[in-house]
């Protein structure tokens, strides 16, 4: 008889050397032996032993556990080849541990259709692996064809069928049949190894992140192909199946099942989404762990009672005692609950977002251009969890909060308090997603945190998202209650850290464009101020000489006339002041300007000063589009900058011409004239003065800002000791010019 007949044989003892004598039993015996090498069917009185029982149940767990397992994959299959491979092979799996169990307990089995479901169990396996090695960047298309593949392995399934099948077929005792059961097992043999290279293959050739989602399925299929390996070298050596090691079959395989639906749920080539209740698997880690942690002290307490004499059995009852009571301290304790649910949801589940399609949403809900930025980052933060409104409020440097924008939730009521500083700093140093149910329930989960009443009493008030930027909390948004969307967990506080940070810098933007136009604001009527008081400070000088003349001149009727012109042009130059400050703009109407009226009273204007400016004949004809009077001012200017650079025996000439469609004025003086580098960097830089406290540096800067807007330019060729010459080039609008 075979091992677990009934008998205790020595297992290097060849097949029927105990009845050696009786050819009729000594086949039988071969016969018996062949089919528990093949099928693992013990036959006779094996049956009422105890490891056939052992085996009876191990194929029945892993009979389950398979069913289990190709149930979640039917559930979850999104029609990917590798997700039906992958149901095929769990299914055959599952097959073959029923067929397994059945051959213990029927006495009438067929071997035939054990060898057959194990060879479709590893025929399904072998399939799966080897699509999974082919397969590149989530695409189904194999790396090569591989048409001729299938007629192949159709040939080998059945030549490996048929070697196995056999020797039951055969005349018993037969030297074939021996031969073929050699054989047989060699086929196993060879099998296990293929299967092991497969999965050696793939771990090796997938990507560094691939492997996080690959390593549990090479994990249980390599443990189960290892093991089969193990058993039939075993009884390749010994030239029969181990009771125990055929017997255990059942449960390495069961335990296999769920390493290899975590590595499907992980890699998203599978393309099936298998989904685990979370709370099973806390409770059933738990008392995995709790289970594991009794035994390993119960091990423990037994060796303290056997090495430790007449204080053994004392010891080991403290010793049990003090691990029981931390075991039960450890089940109690609400942190270490919370931070086995986070490992466990991190390391164990599929994500519970597309962060792709996540983030796209919320990156196109922060770019809409219909809203204002607070209230779309208020809506694109409610919309991650669902949220039907929210507030957003920013915190100054000074501590200050103010409400910037609300959406479907009501304001706090008035006279409450809005001291926010508590919340600015707790968020600063902590980062966290605030819970506000939770801070209901246990503020000291919160440490240092202390919110206002009306924060708490807020109707609807649910979560308090960061915006955090560049270590500052800038701000941050209060979400209203969903209706959908449950207790929050890790994901959703991780996703909702990483949006406010994104939320963040836009919120920023904001400030810094609020900011900007503020100072773009007072930039504007700081310079508008600093033009009037140029004007003014001309406009004074005017008077200033008319005061200075008036002792000497005043019984002159021709200085008489010459004042009230130079008045009355003063009244309406600071008129024209007054109404530019109370429009906040600079300048008056375009018309059509005729250039020689225009330089012809600039240079009446700048008579009473020497050297006394020469009009040249001029084009009569030219005609531009300005503001009069601004453009007056201009030549004026520079007409002055020429008097000033000039000593009272130069000269200073002023010329109109037409050049090219462009009508061009140039003012040339001979005075000390400046070099490259001063008309560079400093001729044109506004409050950038040589003239000390009596000029503003603004002069040549409004000049030909002025002349800019017109469409026009100013050029400067200067030779220091010389001279310069100042050429404005204006457009032409008369029609000849045109």
């Amino acid at each position: 008889m075979c091992v677990g007949a009934g008998h205790a044989r020595d297992r290097d003892a060849p097949v029927g050397a105990g009845h050696a004598r009786d050819p009729q039993y000594a086949a039988t015996e071969q016969r018996q032996s062949i089919v528990l090498v093949f099928t693992g069917n013990h036959e006779g009185s094996a049956r009422d032993q105890n490891p056939v029982n052992v085996g009876f149940f191990s194929y029945l767990i892993a009979c389950a556990a398979y069913l289990v397992l190709t149930t979640l994959l039917l559930v979850s299959w999104r029609g990917r080849a590798l997700g039906s491979l992958a149901i095929a092979a769990s299914f055959c799996t599952a097959l073959w541990s029923g067929v397994s169990a059945a051959s213990i307990i029927t006495t009438s089995f067929n071997p035939v259709l054990l060898l057959l479901t194990e060879l479709a169990r590893d025929a399904g396996w072998f399939l799966f692996l080897f699509r999974t090695l082919s397969v590149r960047d989530d695409s189904d298309a194999p790396v090569a064809p591989v048409h001729w593949l299938m007629p192949v392995a159709l040939a080998v399934f059945a030549g490996c069928a048929g070697v196995l099948i056999a020797p039951l077929w055969l005349e018993a005792g037969s030297e074939l049949a021996g031969a073929l059961v050699e054989a047989g097992l060699v086929i196993w043999v060879v099998i296990s190894i293929i299967g092991l290279l497969l999965i050696e293959q793939i771990y090796r050739n997938c990507n560094p992140d691939e492997r996080w989602g690959l390593k549990f399925l090479c994990i249980g299929l390599g443990a189960v192909f290892a093991y089969d390996f193990y058993m039939y070298a075993d009884a390749l050596l010994f030239k029969q199946l181990d009771l125990g090691l055929w017997s255990a079959r059942g449960i390495v395989n069961a335990i296999a099942a769920p390493l290899i639906a975590i590595s499907i749920a992980r890699n998203p080539k599978f393309n099936i989404g298998i989904h685990v209740s979370r709370d099973v698997v806390l409770h059933s880690v738990t008392v995995f762990g709790a289970g594991s942690y009794l035994l390993l002290m119960a091990t423990v307490g037994y060796f303290i009672r056997f090495y430790g004499g007449s204080w053994g059995g004392v010891l080991q009852i403290a010793f049990l005692f003090g691990t029981g009571l931390l075991l039960v301290v450890l089940l109690f304790s609400d942190k270490i609950r919370r931070r086995l649910r986070v490992f466990l949801n991190k390391h164990f589940f599929s994500y519970k977002y597309n962060y792709r399609e996540e983030w796209l949403k919320f990156t196109q809900a922060l770019a809409e251009t219909t809203e204002e930025v607070p209230e779309r980052v208020v809506r694109a933060v409610a919309t991650l969890v669902s949220s039907p409104g929210g507030m957003l409020w920013e915190f100054s440097a000074l501590g200050h909060a103010r409400l910037l924008t609300r959406w479907n939730m009501p304001e706090p009521e008035p006279g409450q308090p809005v001291d926010l500083e508590s919340l600015a700093h707790f968020l600063e140093s902590s980062g966290w997603v605030i819970d506000l149910e939770e801070y209901a329930r246990s503020p000291a989960l919160y440490e240092g945190l202390v919110l206002p009443d009306w924060c708490r009493r807020l109707p609807g008030a649910w979560l308090l998202v960061p915006l955090l930027f560049r270590a500052r909390a800038i701000g941050c948004v209060l979400l209203a209650r969903s209706d959908v969307h449950g207790a929050i967990n890790w994901e959703d506080r991780d996703l909702l850290k990483t949006a406010g940070l994104q939320a963040a810098g836009q919120l920023a933007q904001y400030q810094s464009d609020r900011a900007l136009v503020q100072a773009q604001q007072f930039e504007a009527f700081n310079r508008l101020s600093a033009y009037v008081v140029h004007d003014l400070k001309n406009i004074l000088a005017q008077q200033s000489l008319i005061v200075s003349n008036a002792e000497k001149h005043k019984h002159k009727p021709e200085f008489v006339d010459d004042v009230i012109d130079t008045v009355r042009n003063s009244v309406a130059r600071m008129t024209r002041l007054m109404e530019q400050m109370r429009s906040g703009s600079r300048g008056g109407p375009t018309q059509s300007v005729g250039l020689q009226a225009v330089l012809a009273t600039a240079v009446a204007r700048r008579a009473h000063q020497q050297p006394v400016p020469e009009l040249e004949a001029a084009d009569e004809g030219l005609v531009v589009q300005a503001d009069r009077e601004g453009l007056a001012t201009v030549f004026g200017h520079l007409l002055q900058n020429a008097q000033e650079a000039t000593d009272k025996t130069g000269r200073i000439t002023v010329r109109l011409a037409r050049e090219d469609g462009w009508a061009v004025v140039e003012i040339e003086d001979t005075g000390c004239g400046m070099d490259a580098d001063f008309i560079r960097e400093r001729l044109f830089k506004p409050f950038d003065s040589t003239k000390g406290l009596t000029g503003m540096g603004i002069g040549a800067y409004e000049s030909r800002e002025f002349i800019r807007a017109l469409g026009g330019e100013i050029r400067v060729n200067s030779t220091p000791g010389t001279g310069s010459i100042f050429r404005v080039l204006l457009p032409c609008h008369d029609a000849q010019g045109a």
